[in-house]
């Protein structure tokens, strides 16, 4: 196993006396592009919280980057892409440019010109999800697939080792989402960025995943995704606290 970026050591959390995570051991490899799976209310989206220092944990630790927690100050080394339509105003008069640059501010400052460096940087972060003949052109006219394609990169031009996404799909077409799906895969494959995805769809994640851990207040696995299809519809059901189907997608 390669080098962990993400190390969560016997992590708990309560909120509002509700237990929402219960004693979590979860590695993330350097390399990895784990999907993280779950029903709702089952804890990934405070997982990702606690790793972006959004919340702090009630009990355990947490290692970024071979760093404690407390001691980790480059989030530059991290993108985030959360869902599209809880956090996008397509009314928004911005270019795909313009959005785009915006994940430069906090390296470059809110008061300072973008140089030429930058600039180059932020057309090729366009250019690698595919998006230059569009670098334009506002990003209210895209398609929800396109749109979502300008927000990775935003994430992608202050260059991260490891990008989440929690749930980017919703709301995104079967078409573009096999092509988001691609694209996150070159991502990982040719850029070499570490990935964590949280994401419902278990029957495409599995074509393209190297890792799948399955959270329900505690981690009811964490495996390949062989061995994630070799889980019965039972134990998945357990997982998830009602009876699950699994489906697969075979092209």
């Amino acid at each position: 196993m390669n080098e962990p970026i993400i190390s969560m050591k016997n992590i708990s959390f309560t909120y509002e006396h509700k237990q929402v995570l219960d004693h979590i051991d979860f590695i993330l490899p350097r390399g990895a592009f784990m999907g993280l799976i779950g029903p709702n209310g089952g804890g990934k989206t405070t997982l990702i919280k606690l790793i972006l220092g959004l919340m702090k944990p009630d009990h355990g630790s947490i290692t970024i980057f071979n760093k404690p927690f407390e001691q980790f100050k480059d989030w530059n080394k991290i993108g985030f892409v959360s869902q599209k339509s809880n956090s996008f105003n397509k009314g928004f008069p911005a270019t795909v440019y313009e959005v785009v640059s915006m994940g430069l501010t906090a390296k470059v400052g809110y008061l300072r010109f973008f140089n030429q460096k930058h600039k180059a940087k932020i057309l090729h972060a366009i250019d690698l999800v595919g998006m230059s003949e569009y670098t334009y052109e506002n990003v209210g006219n895209l398609s929800g697939g396109q749109q979502q394609r300008v927000f990775i990169a935003r994430a992608l031009v202050s260059d991260p080792e490891l990008l989440i996404l929690d749930e980017p799909t919703v709301g995104v077409d079967y078409e573009n989402v096999q092509r988001f799906y691609e694209l996150l895969h070159e991502l990982n494959t040719k850029q070499q960025i570490t990935l964590l995805l949280v994401t419902h769809d278990t029957g495409t994640m599995t074509e393209y995943a190297t890792d799948i851990a399955c959270l329900n207040k505690s981690l009811h696995f964490h495996g390949n995704p062989e061995e994630y299809l070799e889980l019965s519809e039972h134990d998945l059901s357990k997982v998830y606290g009602h009876p699950v189907n699994l489906v697969t997608h075979d092209h």
